[in-house]
């Protein structure tokens, strides 16, 4: 049996009118059956659900912050799990979607690496997130507007599901989504950058994790970035720049004593001279047995103030969901008991 998620909104199996519904009742009403779907005739109800299934998850838990962020965590039907965030603001509904079940990239301060690679994600297994937490949540898929590629796994290394994925979350008959609004965050793969910046009438954001700008840290912190230069990483940069003309953001997770030091960033501001670019310094988000620390507020004004005195656009981002193991670099199967809620299937 068919994921139905994983087709493209033009390739569903109904023509014409029915089409059109059936999208709506999965992307506007967030049906999670068929059986649901009340204005398809019965007959075509049963077609689909002979042929296809609609939810790619055996079950979901749910993890609460105090911040209001939620984490789901989802099992798949060959048991493996893999966890999105779901991240509300005054003016934004966020999600944080995971293609991978783990990370092969192996980031040394983040808790998903120390995991390691379970397997790749499907198209329908990612957008499925999105439906799964809009259920959860009370709301319709469409009132979750900003979506990052920023969860569990390296979105490059599943090319093809998460490029997938994402043309299905912008067509107008299914999600909708503005591009504006829609961010990939890579480690660096320089050849996957090179590839983004070449399919057509995407222009989805692009977010490169550096982490240090000289190669002995990076390498130090990121085991797999030895195959992938900070020189090819920058220059694959530029190329996307030139290609569609966005601008560029750069993740840098301040590591005491690590990557925190007024020289990096005089030579982080350096690597990015002529490029339009943006730095998310973002406070580190401790797990057991990681072997790091946050900079001190200290470190990271010094930093920042280095950053911004050489013309660089910077500002420090705040991870939501610490206390539930929701934030950037915690993605790792835990589950807080004194917050844990079910939301089974």
């Amino acid at each position: 049996m068919r994921l139905l998620l994983d087709l493209h909104p033009d390739d569903y199996p109904l023509g014409g009118y029915r089409r059109k519904q059936l999208l709506e009742w999965v992307f506007v009403h967030g049906a999670g059956e068929f059986a649901a779907m009340s204005n398809l005739p019965t007959g075509l109800r049963e077609e689909l659900e002979r042929d296809y299934t609609l939810d790619p998850f055996k079950k979901i838990e749910t993890f609460s912050s105090t911040d209001e962020s939620v984490k789901y965590l989802f099992t798949l039907p060959d048991g493996r799990q893999m966890e999105a965030v779901y991240m509300p603001y005054l003016d934004r509904k966020t999600i944080c979607v995971s293609t991978m079940v783990g990370c092969p990239a192996r980031c040394a301060f983040c808790a998903t690496g120390a995991l390691g690679f379970g397997r790749n994600l499907s198209a329908g297994e990612v957008v499925g997130q999105i439906l799964a937490v809009a259920r959860g949540e009370g709301l319709s898929p469409r009132d979750l507007r900003n979506l990052v590629f920023m969860g569990m796994g390296e979105p490059l290394l599943n090319y093809d599901a998460t490029i997938t994925s994402a043309r299905i979350l912008l067509h107008p008959q299914a999600l909708g989504m503005s591009r504006r609004r829609v961010t990939l965050s890579t480690v660096g793969l320089a050849k996957g950058i090179r590839r983004l910046a070449l399919e057509d009438d995407l222009g989805i954001k692009l977010a490169i994790s550096l982490h240090a700008p000289d190669e002995e840290t990076r390498q130090r912190i990121i085991p797999t970035g030895h195959a992938n230069s900070i020189t090819d990483i920058m220059a694959s940069a530029r190329e996307y720049q030139q290609v569609t003309g966005r601008r560029v953001t750069f993740e840098y997770a301040m590591l005491r004593g690590v990557n925190d030091s007024v020289w990096q960033a005089e030579l982080l501001a350096d690597l990015l001279r002529g490029l339009v670019s943006h730095v998310n310094l973002i406070p580190m988000n401790p797990w057991e047995g990681s072997g790091f620390e946050e900079s001190t507020e200290a470190e990271m004004q010094a930093f920042y103030d280095t950053l911004e005195a050489r013309g660089v656009e910077v500002s420090v981002r705040r991870s939501r969901g610490r206390d539930a193991g929701a934030a950037c670099g915690q993605l790792a199967l835990k589950q807080p008991g004194a917050v844990q809620a079910i939301a089974g299937v």
